[in-house]
């Protein structure tokens, strides 16, 4: 049985934020540190579902 596309889609976003923010403490630009915090909050939230929706189908 397969895992849920959420939760590897929340994972891959959250690293994607994380390295977009760790870009914009570099460069100093805040909006891109903001998204990046942003992005990482997204995809927590569609890992968790994810997590949710594999535990109902019982993984």
């Amino acid at each position: 049985m397969a895992i849920d596309p959420d939760r590897t889609e929340g994972s891959a976003k959250n690293l994607g934020g994380k390295i977009k923010e760790q870009v914009g403490k570099v460069t100093g630009d805040s909006k891109t540190q903001a998204e990046g915090k942003a992005d990482q909050a997204e995809g927590k939230i569609q890992n968790t579902i994810g997590g949710i929706k594999d535990t109902l189908k019982g993984k």
